[in-house]
């Protein structure tokens, strides 16, 4: 996982760019890039064209002495910034061995032969696009026919925007301080789509970003064809599912452990965290180096948790390690430290939403820790409760259907949140995370299960199935009892409940009723809807103070995580605005194994 900065259009004529030009536009884009180091400290490299500049920040991970970028192709016509991980690089290789002469051992370098084979047959950039497994947004600039092809992972787990200077023209980076300052107007690069910008007749190129990845779950007519009726409210789940579910986890962490570097886990000692690294463990023990038949040289798996001191994560992380055998560290943050940390924080993950802030704090402590120790990827358990209706509101959907498309809901809002969180808060100190719960090929799998089977149903001794039941009993193995049917607790709750309810009183401080009454002319763009917000908003503006930055913010009422449409399954909720798990009233320490 890396960070790139992409300049195109330069010329915006028909006539050859100026080199003085092309020399103050190069120098500007190794300005924006030095912005982003952070989430590459291992190399800079710089390409620059007649109308398209590229320079990439590296963070060595797979091919740590050849793969640097950008990336050239073998017959030098076509350079690649990439930012992310594919899994499935060997099988690509293999298949491109004979038609392409693959120059380094970057995983990344098998896009540059999916896109001659993709131009060569007509164009079709969603079905080479789907052939990649992993996480990913790349910058690809064709200097024969100058033209370029942007894309981004389905889910959007790793982050890309997009903006336009006051002369039109087009840039992408990997974070948007990258482009603020330099351009009018930013957006966020929307996630598992592409932009290409060809001028031939022999592919079609797109004006604005277009949709790759579609899938038949979207829908909840779309899910029905792939499992039995969604309205059958039975109380037996066939233990095929339950296989299923294991076996395609199981296989996305095994792809994930790609790595020629030193890993490990994140284990809050929640049932995701833990899962991950109990199969992370089984894998690990059996693991060699890429290209060697010996034994990595990291042998240990080693297990990271954060919290304040006496905290529900770190204790329950502690009981999970010794049951699965991580070399386990615990890493105690004070609620000073924090609150000194905000600024950094609300720099590194170019957000003012409540969840993500407090979620990521304690997330960016940690991730410094992870650095010191020489660990420069880590898995992690994010998307799971996307998947499975984990949130403790989804206790409350009156039925399957809307729980299935609130599950779609939250899938879509993943790159805002969670995905943007994890991504950021580790890569701010260059730590790459990994997420094999939104491995493409697991998504299908849980994503078309009955609905009704991921449901908290009443069962007929009048208890309420606990949330993401399948997922506890498919690895109930695997854990110990304790943490396998332990209740979903969110990253900011688990870290320690004073740090929620800390911010809240500072903030409240910090914050006058004046200020806050004055708010929609302070902020006419999303006016903050608590103090809490009011104050990460103030640091926000102070770093980013463009307009458009602010509206790449998302902006929505909700519940315990829930989406603005959840809102109405409850009447009590109506006027909430609070992403705790605790505000769940009835719910929280309230489930049932069964």
């Amino acid at each position: 996982m890396c960070g790139f900065v992409g300049a195109f259009d330069l010329r915006n004529n028909s006539q050859p760019i100026d080199e003085v030009l092309k020399e103050t536009l190069r120098n500007q884009v190794l300005e924006m890039s030095k912005k982003i180091r952070h989430r590459g400290p291992d190399w800079t490299g710089v390409y620059t064209g007649d109308n398209a500049i590229l320079s990439h920040e590296r963070l060595a991970i797979v091919d740590p002495l050849s793969g640097k970028q950008p990336l050239i192709s073998d017959d030098g016509t076509i350079i690649l910034a990439a930012n992310g991980e594919i899994y499935n690089h060997k099988i690509l290789r293999e298949e491109f061995k004979k038609s392409y002469k693959f120059q380094t051992g970057s995983d990344c370098e098998v896009i540059i032969p999916l896109y001659k084979e993709c131009i060569a047959s007509g164009g079709d950039f969603s079905a080479m696009i789907e052939r990649l497994s992993g996480i990913f947004a790349f910058a690809l600039y064709d200097s024969k026919r100058d033209c370029y092809l942007i894309a981004r992972d389905e889910i959007g787990v790793i982050p890309l925007y997009q903006g336009w200077d006051k002369s039109g023209r087009y840039y992408v980076a990997s974070e948007l301080k990258a482009l603020e300052g330099e351009c009018v107007t930013i957006e966020e690069f929307p996630n598992g789509s592409y932009l290409y910008s060809g001028k031939d007749n022999k592919v079609e190129s797109s004006a604005k970003p277009i949709r790759w990845y579609k899938r038949k779950w979207e829908t909840f007519d779309g899910v029905k064809a792939s499992a039995k009726a969604c309205d059958e409210k039975g109380n037996i789940i066939n233990p095929s599912v339950i296989e299923k579910v294991k076996n395609g986890l199981e296989n996305a962490v095994k792809a994930q452990l790609m790595s020629d570097v030193p890993y490990g886990v994140l284990l809050s000692g929640g049932l995701d965290s833990s899962i991950i690294a109990a199969i992370t463990q089984k894998y690990s023990k059996k693991r060699i180096e890429s290209d060697s038949k010996e034994n990595a040289w990291w042998p240990q798996l080693h297990s990271f948790a954060v919290g304040l001191e006496g905290s529900p994560d770190l204790i329950a992380a502690q009981k999970a390690a010794d049951y699965i055998g991580t070399v386990h560290h615990e890493v105690h943050f004070t609620i000073q430290e924090a609150l000194d940390a905000l600024p950094d924080v609300i720099y590194h993950i170019e957000t003012y939403d409540i969840t993500t802030v407090r979620a990521s704090t304690p997330m960016y402590l940690l991730a410094r820790v992870i650095k010191s120790m020489g660990i420069k990827m880590v898995l992690s358990g994010e998307g799971s409760d996307e998947l499975f209706g984990g949130y403790l509101y989804f206790h409350k959907a009156p039925d399957s259907k809307e729980f299935h498309e609130e599950l779609v809901r939250k899938m879509s809002k993943l790159h805002l949140y969670d995905c943007l969180r994890a991504n950021k808060s580790l890569m701010a100190w260059g730590v790459e995370g990994r997420v094999p719960f939104l491995d493409k090929d697991f998504i299908d799998i849980a994503m078309s299960l009955n609905p009704s089977d991921k449901m908290n149903i009443l069962l007929e001794d009048g208890k309420q199935r606990m949330e993401k039941w399948i997922l506890r009993k498919a690895f109930e193995d695997m854990l110990p009892e304790s943490i396998c049917w332990r209740q979903k607790e969110q990253f900011s709750d688990g870290v320690g409940y004073s740090w929620i309810d800390t911010l809240k009183k500072v903030t409240e401080e910090k914050v006058s009723d004046q200020e806050f009454a004055r708010r929609e002319n302070r902020f006419p763009v999303n006016p903050p809807k608590t103090k809490e917000e009011y104050y990460y908003r103030e640091i926000y503006s102070k770093l980013f103070p463009s307009d458009s930055a602010a509206k790449c913010v998302p902006h929505e009422a909700g519940v315990a995580c829930s989406t603005a449409k959840a809102l109405e399954w409850d009447a009590a909720w109506k006027n909430m605005d609070e992403p705790s798990g605790r505000a769940i009233s009835g719910v929280h320490d309230q489930a049932y194994k069964a």
